[in-house]
This record gives C-alpha cells, structure tokens and sequence, in this order.
C-alpha cells in the first residue's frame, strides 16, 4: 500500500470515527450560522418595510400640509363686467345679455376646477361680449371634506366678501387656480385674508368678515336649498338622484357639459 494511500484511509477513518458530541457540535455550528442568515435577513427587510413605511407618512404629511406658511398666488383677469352679490351667489356680466348660467361649485371639487380650466376662458369671452351672464352660487358641499374640516365653508364666505368689494373674479379665479388637495389642509382664514389684500380687498370689513364667518350660514342654506331643487339632481344611475358640483344649468334645466358645445348650444337656442 502506497504512503498516499494510506494517508487517505487514515483521513477517512478520521472523519467516520469522530465522536456523536463532534458531529452534533459540527451540526449546531452549522445551524447556527443559518440561523444568523435568517436573523440578519429577517431584519433586514424590517428595515426596508419601516423605512418604505416611514417615507410615505413623510410624503402624506407633506401632500396633507402643502398649503402651510406659504402665499396664494394671485391669478389676475382682465374681464371688466358688472360684478354683484346675490344672498351666496355672485352675478357677473350684463344687465343686457340675454342667456343667464347657473353654476354651482365648491371651492374644494376638483371636478369644478377642470371645469373652470376648460371652460372658464370660453364663459370669460362671453361674459366680454355681453351674451351670458353667469350666476355662481357657491355651495360648501364639501365642508367635511378638509383637514380641518370647513374649508370649502370659508372659500366660499370669503369669496362672497370679494364680491362685496369688487374683486370676486380675480379672488375666484386664483382660488380654483390654487385648489388645495381634496382630504388636506385648506387655506386658512388668515391666507385667505392676505388673498383678498392682494386682489384689492383691503377694507377691515373684509378680513373681519372673512374671521368670523360672516355668510357661513347664508352658504349652507343654499347649498341645502339646492341639494333638494330637483332639477339640479343628477342622476346615479340605479333609481337614485343626488346633488353634486359641479352643476350647470339654464332656464331651470339642468346641462349636459359632457358636451363640449354646451354652451354654444344653449347660447343658439331660443331664448324663452
């Protein structure tokens, strides 16, 4: 028998005659170190859960507190037609336009910021030309809607005073412009006061009006009267009809502005 071969016989009976306490030290060294592969992943991955955790509360409280120290920019309109407060509703245009738009809106609807995107530039025109006027009636439907709660309330009362003052067109339009995220914080009062300043609302009666309220009520009387005026209900679809924003309506009807013509339509149409 060779030297190599019997070297290799000797290593051999080593291993198979190791004693059952070496085997099982062998065993539990092994598994141990398995057992710290898992622990190490295990935490691992809790640190990737807590930090994706911890990234999208950041991110939520930042969407939730955008509008937080910071300035409304102003969006200024050219438009030079007789603006007047009717109870919670602003009428603006001529006395001498023939066909009159009932809009319904709320500060907070982001369907009715689209709607004043995409439309608001044709209505402007014409308003310009005196064939429509356009009574906004401003509705806190989505009062509940904010954190806290009660900004769709306060827009719109602020939005009332503007119209006192004569500066509802630039104050609505940058406030649609600047429309804070639906479940978020809103403007607050005193955002909305420097709004109003920065538009020309600068009498003490403004920003008073604007702390305390002033129309809160009037608001939510309309929007009461309106949400229960059937033909400003839309259809849901399964027997039911219910008050949304926003609404469009002419000579107690309803619009369709699903129809991008709607308003060319309704100006063709005979007047009654």
């Amino acid at each position: 028998m060779g030297g190599a071969e019997r070297n290799a016989r000797k290593r051999r009976q080593g291993q198979t005659g190791a004693t059952p306490a070496a085997r099982n030290a062998v065993a539990a060294a092994r598994g141990a170190k398995t057992d710290r592969n898992k622990i190490i992943i295990g935490v691992l991955v809790v640190l990737v859960i807590a930090g994706a955790v911890i990234g999208g509360v950041v991110y939520t409280n930042n969407k939730k507190n955008a509008t937080v120290g910071q300035t409304i920019p102003v969006h200024q309109v050219s438009l030079a037609v007789p603006v007047v407060r009717e109870d919670a509703a602003v009428v603006v245009g001529k006395d001498t336009a023939k066909v009159t738009v009932d809009v319904y809106e709320d500060f907070l609807c982001p369907v009715c910021a689209s709607f004043e995107d995409r439309y608001g530039p044709q209505l402007d025109q014409q308003l310009e030309a005196g064939t429509v006027k356009v009574r906004y009636h401003l509705v806190n439907m989505l009062a509940t809607r904010s954190d806290p709660e009660g900004y769709s309330t306060d827009s719109a009362n602020a939005a009332l005073l503007a119209a006192d003052e004569g500066k509802f067109l630039a104050f609505h339009k940058s406030l649609f412009a600047e429309q804070p995220e639906e479940g978020a914080r809103g403007w607050t009062k005193d955002q909305l006061v420097d709004l109003g300043r920065a538009v020309g609302a600068t009498s003490p009666a403004f920003a008073d009006g604007v702390r305390t309220g002033k129309y809160d009520q009037l608001i939510t009387e309309a929007y009461q009267k309106a949400s229960t005026t059937d033909y400003l209900l839309q259809d849901l679809g399964d027997g039911r009809k219910a008050f949304g924003t926003p609404t469009i309506a002419a000579n107690g009807t309803a619009l369709d502005i699903s129809d991008p013509k709607w308003l060319d339509n309704l100006i063709a149409a005979p007047q009654g």
